[in-house]
């Protein structure tokens, strides 16, 4: 297994604010509605999504303008399902200088899919995204970050479909996701491809992994001990890191769905409010791009 050097920011691909030769990490955005959330899906039926009030689109300008506001690209993993509803929101989103990428069609997590069923799913979502972005689609990222021990089909598809690369795994012990013994940094996973799985960020905490990831991770924590937690798994591994959250995460007045489960609940609207604040500092406190960019150097090679 070969395992990626780090990428510098302030090259001719990366952004032009942040000093050249810095650590650069990979800045995401995972483009979904909230009602659309796995913790949800026991009270929300996908046949149902149509029911609901539309917020994705708003709370993702917001994203883009925060973006631009701290002069940074990033990446946009979207559902298909959001895109044939909104395509002036992925219009924009490339319009702004950010990379578009798949984030599958309806949020089906790849274990719950057989090989034919996740085929179908990805190879729809792109031809969706490029055909209304008019960019190619080189990146994915499963729901639920879904790729692990049971999807043994999941790269050789993602390749077979013409994707770069994934960011589909989140390498630590959780209820809803994750292997505590999948590798921490990027890497390739079939043996003579230059197709690229760039894990989200953990670090090691006493021979524990922790997430700093993002999400309800980022949420949860002072933002004092996220940054001090993801400065230290960026000197751990080396290398470029993954941060990711939710359009959803920064819309403080979204509607709330009150019988999904308590634990549900909690995680999901824990600090909604403060969410935006937190993340400008820490766009501020790093230096940050597109995946693409970042996994560039590995990805030369790969089918876009």
């Amino acid at each position: 297994m070969t395992v990626l050097a780090h990428t510098s920011c302030g090259s001719e691909e990366g952004p032009k604010a942040v000093t050249a030769g810095s650590p650069c990490h990979g800045l995401s955005v995972d483009v979904e509605d909230y009602y659309q959330v796995w913790g949800f899906s026991s009270v929300v039926d996908r046949a149902t999504w149509d029911d609901y009030d539309p917020r994705v689109g708003d709370s993702t300008r917001a994203v883009l303008d925060l973006f631009d506001r701290s002069t940074v690209k990033g990446t946009f993993f979207t559902l298909g399902w959001v895109a044939e509803r909104d395509p002036q929101l992925i219009r924009d989103i490339v319009a702004r200088g950010h990379e578009l990428a798949s984030h599958g069609y309806d949020h089906t997590k790849v274990f719950d899919q057989t090989a034919r069923e996740f085929r179908d799913d990805i190879s729809k979502t792109k031809a969706i995204l490029e055909d209304i972005g008019g960019v190619p689609i080189r990146g994915f990222r499963a729901a639920g970050f879904s790729i692990d021990q049971r999807t043994p089909f999941a790269y050789e598809e993602l390749v077979g479909a013409g994707y770069a690369y994934s960011s589909s795994t989140h390498p630590i012990a959780h209820d809803h996701y994750g292997d505590p013994n999948a590798p921490q940094a990027a890497f390739h996973p079939i043996a003579g491809e230059a197709f690229v799985e760039a894990p989200v960020a953990t670090a090691t905490v006493f021979g524990r992994r922790v997430s700093c990831a993002g999400g309800g991770w980022f949420r949860a924590m002072p933002y004092a001990a996220s940054k001090r937690l993801f400065g230290q798994a960026a000197a751990q591994h080396n290398g470029n890191l993954i941060f990711y959250f939710h359009p959803w995460e920064i819309d403080r007045d979204q509607p709330r769905i009150g019988n999904a489960p308590l634990k549900s609940r909690v995680r999901h609207y824990l600090n909604l409010a403060a969410m935006e604040g937190k993340l400008h500092r820490l766009l501020t406190d790093f230096s940050w791009d597109r995946i693409d960019h970042i996994l560039q150097p590995r990805l030369a090679s790969a089918t876009a």
